[in-house]
């Protein structure tokens, strides 16, 4: 199996997991509706070039700042910090899920899921 594919089910599974956390929790669905694109709002970074547009984007599509963010919710009792994390880890799950990856500064389109195409091209050469 490509790895890519591991990548996709890695996201299948984020999704579920923090959609199944989500909801277990209570949280509201208006609260979901509200936050599930935010993540997104990051890519305003390219308004000022590839570089910056791929560090916020790819700061903002990273687990490591929902994983702190739901830490912190438990640590201190704070539950809409986990709501809040659980819709972020999910966006990430579904973005990573139908093929969106981490940015490289060389352009939006070339993520981390996306096919090399001298690396493709030698392996089909074989």
């Amino acid at each position: 199996m490509h790895p890519r594919t591991f990548l996709r089910l890695e996201g299948l599974a984020v999704l579920s997991a923090s959609l199944a956390g989500y909801f277990t929790l209570d949280g509201p669905l208006w609260l979901f509706a509200v936050l599930a694109l935010a993540p997104d709002l990051s890519m305003l970074g390219y308004l000022f070039g590839g570089r910056v547009g791929s560090l916020t984007y790819n700061v903002f599509h990273t687990y490591a700042l929902p994983l702190a963010l739901v830490v912190v919710g438990l640590q201190f009792g704070v539950d809409v910090a986990v709501l809040v994390a659980l819709v972020w880890a999910s966006h990430i799950g579904a973005d990573r899920l139908v093929g969106y990856g981490l940015k490289f500064e060389s352009g939006f389109g070339d993520t981390h899921l996306s096919p090399r195409p001298e690396v493709e091209t030698a392996a089909s050469v074989k």
